[in-house]
């Protein structure tokens, strides 16, 4: 039976009905389903609704790599825009507007450069930007296409074909009015496979109709199309899928019971690779009907855990836990095409352990005991106690075979004798259960024990000459998880750090030289050599062959199968490189494995969603380079601002068989230094690129090595503002600025240090002549003092002189009034005379000038030419007046000019009021401050 991979309508969140299928030249999956057209490209589901919101009836790729949809009310095509998501385009309007009311498209196919939609009332033909409608008075039931025509069933005259626009009988006869084809499709080169609801399948050749016979039991086909040269899918309505050869023989049935989510089947589908799909009433199932792994649970085995396999006079036996079956087998080369006919072997229902084929006998392992495989099934050997395995044991001289039977309390001796097989002893002094025995050609049996260690039993004959148990003491990395083999004529131990290998001569288990550089220090479970010296083994749960090139080995995992074996109870049959058989958690496994590495090595990727993020998103691009069925590449490189400068990428592999094998590689040109390391992510982030041109690059490679070609998305980021080439030319603009700026400040720099060094050599010279003038004026000042004591000095003189003036004026005239008095008293002529002659004389002295030209002398010497600035400055003025105003300058008071001027104070007052007067000097201003002021 082939792998089955159902997807439930909570994975694909979309509708529960899926009516159609088509896949693109790339991988990509579509399916005409409730919410409308859903896409699966490997590793993600979207839906494409109408813009109606109806449910999608039909799908077809056309010639012009568009798809075609057919749904409720409308119909029209997908195609993607300029950022590569697909977009819905109506064809309604193009429909004669007298029949634009339809309900369901039911059937869409494309020939040339055609496009034909079915309704139940018309058939729509579009061709060159224009519908033509193709009526019929009652209803059309289906439209097919097969031999590069377009085939049509009318409810009354049945099967026809289209000529141009017209309709011609398909068959020379008719077919039953409620024949109601399901299908038409290819079959041969002039043969047509039709499929019917009611009447089964049939085949249509040279206007003749003739029913399968040997699908005549299989009712209500949904869908029928050939897959192979060799093999027909049958689709129903209640009873699921069948697959058969052109003989009409039965392949395997695929039903809810073997793993179908139900067996409503509406749509059926042959991939690239051709593998089915089957679009259900309800979900999605991947058929991996070309895969080189098939698992083998029929429901006879009850989902019960796979221990044993053999093929055995030309049948496979097979050991599970709830017991043991058969399958005849009929020749075929890869054994999973045989038919499922397996069958209990009587007696031998319960948990089965081991097989092995000894003198042509097959013994079975069983907890029941030993068994020996006879016509009536199952017989005992031994029932004593629970048996694991059975090896033959050669024993020089011995008269019959001899089998080491490891069962649960150590290991029994059985020979065979009168054509049955009996237990002639055991190994003394070993109690331990024995699940792995090896047995050398040194007469030593090896026993390994899971948490133990392993046993070496030494025999004479078949006594027991010692037993010795090597543990971590004795070379092995643990006492637990030790498994022993007998691989390339070695005994070696399966260990937690490597393969290990007895020393004879240091009596201890090291690493083995020869299996340490394939294995390394690989956690090794099992290992089984096939005919071809390839070793099969299982590291932890993964699944691996050593393949042998006559030289070296290079490992090749089976992913596909990592964590399905049965662990602790591993299985493996290598049959041939046709047939491996692979104990499971549930049933078996059958490998191809020639098929296996046969695989074409075709891988293929797609980019199918870029989103740029920012302040929001941007979605960049939807999937699409070109139309869906076109293997375009990139036209135009988007520029982004520099605000979304973080990228998410998603991509997926589209080759649908060996998911598990397909790893991912990313490099983003630009960014990346190296390809990422292989891993299974299916999207990648980049966050805050700087500006730049960018190429992302994603790829995929298998385990066989096997690469896609590189899938790549081109994209630009644009600088900032602040790096944009105007900002670049503004910065021009500015750094010239700056530099025109910073020249002129320079220069005013400059100009400031020369006005300040001017000013400097301005101000050292004003310091100097500050210094000097300091010096002058302090001489100046020096002088200045000396004038003012030679002022001082001259007023003090002129001061003393004035008052020896005035005091002489005093005098004389007192002594004149004493002289008077005396003159007055004397009686003598002679004496009288003598007086007045010296009244006289003082008369004369108080007259004369000489005092006043002494003083005018002192006087101008302390104020500089005073009375010769007066008389220049007021021609007209007396020399009275002059010595007024000399003693007014020295501000005398009246009394004191009275007496130098030998007037009274009244003639003083008179004289200041007319030399007031003469000199047009006001009242309000003092004489004196005047005088001071000249």
């Amino acid at each position: 039976m082939p792998d089955i991979v159902n997807y439930e309508n909570t994975t694909y969140s979309a509708g529960t009905h899926n009516w159609d299928i088509q896949q693109d030249r790339n991988g990509v999956m579509y399916f005409a389903n409730d919410e409308g057209v859903l896409t699966f490209d490997g590793s993600r589901w979207k839906v494409y609704p109408l813009p109606n919101k109806t449910i999608v009836r039909s799908i077809k790729i056309g010639n012009d790599n568009k798809i075609y949809a057919g749904g409720q009310g409308d119909f029209g095509f997908f195609s993607p825009n300029e950022n590569g998501k697909l977009i819905f385009t109506s064809l309604k309007e193009k429909i004669p507007s007298q029949y634009r009311s339809f309900a369901d498209i039911w059937n869409v196919h494309s020939l040339g450069g055609a496009i034909f939609f079915r309704a139940e009332n018309n058939i729509f033909k579009w061709q060159n930007d224009k519908i033509t409608v193709l009526q019929t008075k009652t209803k059309w039931l289906y439209m097919g296409m097969a031999n590069n025509t377009i085939i049509a069933h009318e409810k009354d005259k049945g099967l026809l074909k289209l000529s141009g626009n017209s309709w011609l009988p398909l068959l020379t006869g008719s077919v039953p009015y409620d024949f109601m084809v399901s299908s038409i499709s290819q079959f041969g080169k002039d043969t047509i496979l039709v499929s019917s609801f009611a009447h089964g399948l049939h085949t249509i050749q040279g206007g003749q109709i003739t029913p399968v016979k040997a699908a005549g039991n299989i009712l209500n086909i949904s869908n029928a199309r050939r897959i192979d040269h060799n093999s027909i899918a049958i689709a129903t309505l209640y009873n699921g899928c069948y697959l058969m050869d052109n003989n009409g023989k039965l392949i395997y049935h695929l039903s809810k019971s073997s793993g179908l989510q139900n067996n409503a089947i509406i749509g059926l589908f042959k991939d690239n690779s051709n593998n089915i799909w089957l679009g259900l009433a309800d979900g999605i199932s991947f058929i991996a009907n070309n895969n080189a792994i098939k698992h083998i649970n029929p429901a006879i085995f009850d989902n019960a855990a796979g221990h044993t396999s053999m093929i055995y006079n030309n049948k496979l036996f097979v050991g599970l836990s709830n017991g043991f079956y058969s399958l005849p087998l009929v020749g075929e080369k890869d054994i999973s095409a045989t038919q499922n006919n397996f069958a209990t072997v009587p007696n031998a229902n319960g948990q089965a352990w081991g097989m092995n084929i000894v003198n042509g006998k097959l013994l079975l392992g069983r907890h029941e005991g030993a068994f020996e495989l006879t016509e009536k099934g199952a017989q005992p050997v031994s029932t004593a106690q629970g048996y694991w395995n059975f090896s033959s044991y050669h024993q020089p001289n011995a008269s019959s075979p001899t089998v080491l039977a490891g069962n649960y309390n150590g290991i029994s001796i059985l020979n065979y004798a009168n054509n049955q097989f009996n237990v002639v002893g055991t190994i003394n002094n070993f109690t331990e259960s024995a699940r792995f025995v090896v047995a050398d050609n040194k007469n030593n049996v090896w026993v390994s024990h899971p948490y133990k260690g392993v046993y070496k039993i030494a025999l004479t004959g078949m006594r027991t000459k010692s037993v010795t148990l090597y543990t971590d003491k004795k070379g092995l990395p643990s006492t637990f998880n030790n498994h022993i083999y007998q691989v390339k004529n070695r005994i070696v131990v399966g260990t937690e750090k490597g393969v290990y290998e007895y020393n004879t001569t240091k009596d201890r288990f090291e690493i083995s030289s020869y299996f340490e550089p394939i294995f390394e220090k690989k956690y090794v479970r099992y290992l089984k050599e096939d005919a071809q010296g390839n070793i099969w083994f299982i590291e932890e749960k993964k699944l691996g062959v050593a393949r042998y090139n006559g030289k070296t080995y290079k490992l090749l995992y089976i992913p596909e199968l990592n964590g399905k074996t049965l662990g602790g109870f591993e299985h493996i049959n290598c049959v041939d490189k046709n047939n491996v058989f692979i104990g499971a958690q549930k049933g078996f496994y059958h490998l191809n494995y020639e098929k296996y590495l046969a695989n074409d090595g075709k891988q293929q990727v797609r980019i199918s969603l870029v989103k740029a993020f920012g302040k929001s998103d941007i979605g960049l691009f939807g999937g699409y380079f070109g139309n869906v069925n076109e293997n375009a590449e990139q036209k135009e490189i988007p520029k982004i601002k520099h605000g979304w400068n973080s990228f998410h990428f998603e991509y997926s592999s589209t080759v649908n068989r060996n998911k598990e094998n397909t790893f991912y590689s990313c490099y983003l040109k630009g960014f990346d230094e190296k390809w990422s390391a292989l891993d299974k992510k299916t999207e990648k982030d980049y966050t805050n690129l700087p500006a730049g041109h960018y190429t992302f690059m994603v790829k995929t490679q298998d385990n066989l090595g096997n690469e896609s070609p590189v899938a790549t998305y081109e994209f630009t980021i644009l600088p900032p503002w602040y790096q944009s080439i105007v900002a670049y030319l503004v910065y021009g603009l500015i750094f010239l600025g700056i530099i025109y700026l910073v020249y002129k400040r320079q220069q005013r720099k400059i100009t400031n240090q020369r006005i300040a060094f001017q000013r400097e050599q301005e101000h050292t010279k004003y310091m100097h002549q500050l210094e000097m003038d300091k010096s002058e004026k302090e001489i100046i000042k020096l002088k200045n003092e000396k004038l003012e004591l030679e002022i001082d000095t001259k007023n003090s003189e002129l001061a003393s002189n004035t008052m020896h003036l005035v005091q002489k004026a005093d005098m004389m005239l007192k002594i004149k009034n004493e002289l008077f008095k005396l003159k007055n008293e004397l009686k003598d002529d002679s004496q009288t005379a003598d007086f007045n002659k010296i009244i006289r004389l003082l008369s004369a002295e108080e007259k004369s000038d000489e005092s006043w030209e002494q003083f005018s002398v002192h006087f101008d010497k302390v104020h500089v030419d005073f009375i010769k600035h007066l008389k220049d400055k007021f021609p007209s003025i007396t020399s009275n007046e002059l010595r007024l105003s000399a003693y007014l300058k020295m501000n005398l008071s009246t009394k004191e000019i009275a007496t130098l001027m030998k007037i009274s104070p009244r003639g003083v007052e008179i004289g200041r009021y007319r030399l007031r007067k003469k000199l047009n000097i006001p009242s309000a201003v003092n004489l004196f401050e005047f005088f001071n002021a000249v």
